[in-house]
Protein backbone atom coordinates (compact mmCIF):
# COMPACT_ATOMS: atom_id res chain seq x y z
CA UNK A 1 0.00 0.00 0.00
CA UNK A 2 1.36 3.41 -0.92
CA UNK A 3 1.61 6.08 1.73
CA UNK A 4 2.12 6.12 5.50
CA UNK A 5 2.48 2.76 7.24
CA UNK A 6 1.10 1.58 10.56
CA UNK A 7 4.57 2.10 12.06
CA UNK A 8 4.61 5.70 10.78
CA UNK A 9 1.37 6.51 12.60
CA UNK A 10 2.42 4.65 15.74
CA UNK A 11 5.58 6.77 15.89
CA UNK A 12 3.56 9.95 15.45
CA UNK A 13 1.44 9.06 18.48
CA UNK A 14 4.41 7.83 20.51
CA UNK A 15 6.34 11.07 19.91
CA UNK A 16 3.31 13.40 20.24
CA UNK A 17 3.54 14.53 16.61
CA UNK A 18 -0.23 14.81 16.31
CA UNK A 19 -0.75 18.30 14.98
CA UNK A 20 -4.12 17.32 13.51
CA UNK A 21 -5.51 16.71 17.01
CA UNK A 22 -7.49 19.66 18.40
CA UNK A 23 -7.60 18.29 21.94
CA UNK A 24 -11.37 18.00 21.74
CA UNK A 25 -14.17 17.31 19.27
CA UNK A 26 -14.30 19.32 16.07
CA UNK A 27 -16.41 22.49 16.30
CA UNK A 28 -18.13 21.42 13.08
CA UNK A 29 -19.22 18.13 14.63
CA UNK A 30 -20.63 20.08 17.58
CA UNK A 31 -22.44 22.40 15.15
CA UNK A 32 -23.98 19.47 13.30
CA UNK A 33 -25.05 17.94 16.61
CA UNK A 34 -26.39 21.12 18.19
CA UNK A 35 -28.34 22.07 15.06
CA UNK A 36 -29.99 18.66 14.84
CA UNK A 37 -28.44 17.95 11.44
CA UNK A 38 -26.86 14.85 12.97
CA UNK A 39 -29.09 12.93 15.37
CA UNK A 40 -28.53 9.69 17.32
CA UNK A 41 -28.07 6.75 14.99
CA UNK A 42 -25.63 3.97 14.13
CA UNK A 43 -22.46 5.79 13.03
CA UNK A 44 -18.86 4.98 12.08
CA UNK A 45 -15.82 7.21 12.66
CA UNK A 46 -12.93 5.98 10.46
CA UNK A 47 -9.49 7.21 11.47
CA UNK A 48 -10.84 8.08 14.91
CA UNK A 49 -7.43 8.90 16.43
CA UNK A 50 -7.60 9.85 20.10
CA UNK A 51 -11.37 9.41 20.04
CA UNK A 52 -12.67 12.90 20.83
CA UNK A 53 -15.50 12.64 18.31
CA UNK A 54 -16.27 9.03 19.24
CA UNK A 55 -16.67 9.94 22.90
CA UNK A 56 -18.80 13.00 22.10
CA UNK A 57 -21.12 10.99 19.86
CA UNK A 58 -21.41 8.20 22.43
CA UNK A 59 -22.24 10.73 25.15
CA UNK A 60 -25.08 12.02 22.97
CA UNK A 61 -26.67 8.62 22.53
CA UNK A 62 -25.14 7.40 19.25
CA UNK A 63 -24.26 3.77 18.54
CA UNK A 64 -20.64 4.47 17.60
CA UNK A 65 -17.90 2.43 16.00
CA UNK A 66 -14.47 4.07 15.91
CA UNK A 67 -11.88 2.59 13.56
CA UNK A 68 -8.16 3.25 13.53
CA UNK A 69 -5.06 1.68 12.01
CA UNK A 70 -2.80 2.25 14.98
CA UNK A 71 -2.60 0.54 18.37
CA UNK A 72 -1.77 3.79 20.16
CA UNK A 73 -4.85 5.53 18.78
CA UNK A 74 -7.14 2.63 19.70
CA UNK A 75 -5.71 2.50 23.23
CA UNK A 76 -6.19 6.23 23.73
CA UNK A 77 -9.70 6.29 22.26
CA UNK A 78 -10.79 3.42 24.50
CA UNK A 79 -9.27 5.15 27.54
CA UNK A 80 -11.05 8.40 26.73
CA UNK A 81 -14.41 6.66 26.42
CA UNK A 82 -13.81 4.86 29.72
CA UNK A 83 -12.85 8.13 31.43
CA UNK A 84 -16.05 9.76 30.17
CA UNK A 85 -18.14 6.76 31.15
CA UNK A 86 -19.49 6.14 27.66
CA UNK A 87 -19.81 3.00 25.56
CA UNK A 88 -18.38 2.76 22.04
CA UNK A 89 -16.79 0.09 19.87
CA UNK A 90 -13.21 0.93 18.98
CA UNK A 91 -11.78 -1.36 16.29
CA UNK A 92 -8.12 -1.59 15.27
CA UNK A 93 -8.39 -2.19 11.53
CA UNK A 94 -7.32 -1.01 8.10
CA UNK A 95 -10.21 1.04 6.72
CA UNK A 96 -9.46 -0.34 3.25
CA UNK A 97 -10.24 -3.86 4.50
CA UNK A 98 -12.74 -3.27 7.33
CA UNK A 99 -16.15 -4.86 6.85
CA UNK A 100 -19.15 -3.50 8.73
CA UNK A 101 -21.26 -6.12 10.49
CA UNK A 102 -24.38 -4.16 9.52
CA UNK A 103 -25.00 -0.97 7.50
CA UNK A 104 -24.40 2.37 9.16
CA UNK A 105 -26.87 5.25 9.13
CA UNK A 106 -24.05 7.80 9.02
CA UNK A 107 -20.28 8.13 8.78
CA UNK A 108 -18.23 10.97 10.25
CA UNK A 109 -15.13 11.48 8.07
CA UNK A 110 -12.66 14.00 9.41
CA UNK A 111 -9.03 12.98 9.17
CA UNK A 112 -9.03 9.65 7.39
CA UNK A 113 -9.21 10.67 3.72
CA UNK A 114 -6.41 13.23 4.08
CA UNK A 115 -4.26 10.65 5.91
CA UNK A 116 -4.50 8.12 3.08
CA UNK A 117 -2.24 8.35 0.05
CA UNK A 118 -4.38 9.44 -2.95
CA UNK A 119 -3.64 6.10 -4.65
CA UNK A 120 -5.99 4.60 -2.05
CA UNK A 121 -8.79 7.16 -2.27
CA UNK A 122 -10.92 5.28 -4.80
CA UNK A 123 -10.87 2.12 -2.66
CA UNK A 124 -11.69 4.14 0.45
CA UNK A 125 -14.61 5.91 -1.22
CA UNK A 126 -15.93 2.49 -2.22
CA UNK A 127 -15.67 1.34 1.38
CA UNK A 128 -17.66 4.30 2.67
CA UNK A 129 -20.38 3.70 0.10
CA UNK A 130 -20.53 0.01 1.03
CA UNK A 131 -20.75 0.71 4.77
CA UNK A 132 -23.76 3.03 4.50
CA UNK A 133 -27.38 2.03 4.11
CA UNK A 134 -29.29 3.57 1.18
CA UNK A 135 -30.04 7.16 2.10
CA UNK A 136 -27.30 7.13 4.75
CA UNK A 137 -25.23 10.27 5.12
CA UNK A 138 -21.54 11.04 5.03
CA UNK A 139 -20.58 14.01 7.21
CA UNK A 140 -17.18 14.99 5.84
CA UNK A 141 -14.52 17.55 6.65
CA UNK A 142 -12.22 17.92 3.65
CA UNK A 143 -8.71 19.07 4.52
CA UNK A 144 -7.50 21.98 2.40
CA UNK A 145 -3.72 21.83 2.34
CA UNK A 146 -2.45 22.80 -1.14
CA UNK A 147 1.32 22.92 -1.56
CA UNK A 148 3.29 24.78 -4.25
CA UNK A 149 5.16 21.66 -5.36
CA UNK A 150 1.87 19.97 -6.13
CA UNK A 151 0.60 22.71 -8.42
CA UNK A 152 3.98 23.45 -9.99
CA UNK A 153 5.54 19.98 -10.29
CA UNK A 154 2.73 17.49 -9.67
CA UNK A 155 4.28 16.14 -6.48
CA UNK A 156 2.02 14.29 -4.05
CA UNK A 157 2.88 15.58 -0.59
CA UNK A 158 1.45 14.55 2.75
CA UNK A 159 0.06 13.55 5.07
CA UNK A 160 -2.12 15.44 5.33
CA UNK A 161 -2.92 15.21 1.64
CA UNK A 162 -4.82 18.07 0.05
CA UNK A 163 -8.46 17.10 -0.54
CA UNK A 164 -9.13 19.17 -3.64
CA UNK A 165 -12.88 19.61 -4.01
CA UNK A 166 -12.81 18.66 -7.69
CA UNK A 167 -10.96 15.43 -6.92
CA UNK A 168 -13.39 14.65 -4.12
CA UNK A 169 -16.38 15.22 -6.41
CA UNK A 170 -14.89 12.68 -8.80
CA UNK A 171 -14.42 10.22 -5.93
CA UNK A 172 -18.00 10.64 -4.79
CA UNK A 173 -19.88 11.06 -8.09
CA UNK A 174 -23.46 12.32 -8.36
CA UNK A 175 -24.50 8.89 -9.64
CA UNK A 176 -23.76 7.48 -6.17
CA UNK A 177 -24.01 10.50 -3.87
CA UNK A 178 -26.26 13.53 -3.52
CA UNK A 179 -24.18 16.68 -3.07
CA UNK A 180 -25.30 19.94 -1.44
CA UNK A 181 -24.78 23.14 -3.37
CA UNK A 182 -21.65 25.18 -2.57
CA UNK A 183 -20.30 27.27 -0.97
CA UNK A 184 -19.44 24.96 1.91
CA UNK A 185 -18.70 25.99 5.49
CA UNK A 186 -15.04 26.73 6.13
CA UNK A 187 -13.75 25.20 9.37
CA UNK A 188 -10.51 26.69 10.64
CA UNK A 189 -7.82 24.46 12.10
CA UNK A 190 -5.15 25.76 14.49
CA UNK A 191 -2.39 23.67 12.87
CA UNK A 192 -3.53 22.58 9.43
CA UNK A 193 -5.09 25.45 7.46
CA UNK A 194 -8.82 24.71 7.15
CA UNK A 195 -11.42 22.15 6.16
CA UNK A 196 -14.55 22.32 4.03
CA UNK A 197 -17.66 20.78 5.62
CA UNK A 198 -19.98 18.83 3.33
CA UNK A 199 -22.79 16.36 3.94
CA UNK A 200 -23.38 13.77 1.22
CA UNK A 201 -26.30 11.34 1.02
CA UNK A 202 -25.91 7.87 -0.47
CA UNK A 203 -28.15 7.51 -3.52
Amino acid sequence: MNGPTRAFWQERFDTAQTGWDRGGPSPQLLAWLDSGALQPCRIAVPGCGNGWEVAELAARGFDVTGIDYTEAAVTRARALCAARGVQARIEQADVLAFQADAPYDAIYEQTCLCALHPDNWTAYAGQLHAWLRPGGRLFALLMQRPRPAATEEGLIEGPPYHCDINAVRALFPASLWQWPKPPYPKVSHPSLSHELAVTLSKV
